[in-house]
């Protein structure tokens, strides 16, 4: 005896609807992944801390690690030259250094000053030291800068910090030595 093979009867299920949800707000979404990502940081540190157990570590002082310097002074002048305006101007060069530059004015608020009122301060009421001293000093820039400069003032105000102007009295006060003024 055969029997037929009964039809195949497919039993429908209904489609599983989700119920409509409203869409997540930003502050929603960003608490997801904070948790989210949290949850990633603790694994890896329990990770981290599997994988380095068997390391053997020494701690670490921080007085060997951290350090500061231990003379927060000025720099001490250096041995002056033996002609009068090549002094004067190594020290107004120190002073330039351990004083601060300043421009557009002689003497700034903070006592910072410009290459012409270095000079000033550090010849000291002397008229012919101080002139002797800022022509070797527009001597030395028109050198290097050729003979559109104008003024000691007028190159020192030309520029936005004191790098070149320093240099240029650390270069006068070597061409003064050389000179032997």
């Amino acid at each position: 005896m055969s029997t037929a093979p009964a039809p195949a009867v497919a039993a429908e299920r209904p489609a599983a609807t989700a119920a409509p949800t409203a869409p997540l707000s930003f502050e929603e979404r960003l608490a997801l992944v904070n948790t989210a990502m949290t949850m990633r940081l603790d694994q890896a540190a329990v990770a981290y801390e599997v994988n380095t157990v068997h390391i053997d570590t020494e701690p670490v002082d921080l007085a060997d690690v951290i350090t500061v310097p231990l003379d927060t002074a000025p720099p001490p002048l250096p041995t002056l030259y033996p002609t009068p305006v090549a002094a004067l101007l190594q020290r107004a060069h120190h002073r330039l250094v351990t004083g601060g530059w300043c421009k557009d004015v002689l003497v700034d608020e903070d006592g910072a000053r410009c290459m012409l009122g270095a000079i000033q301060a550090e010849a000291r009421g002397n008229r012919s030291l101080e002139h002797s001293a800022t022509t070797v000093l527009m001597d030395a820039i028109r050198r290097t800068f050729g003979d559109d400069v104008d003024s000691v003032p007028g190159f020192n105000d030309a520029w936005a910090n004191g790098r070149t102007p320093l240099r240029m009295v650390d270069q006068a006060a070597g061409l003064a030595d050389t000179r032997g003024l």
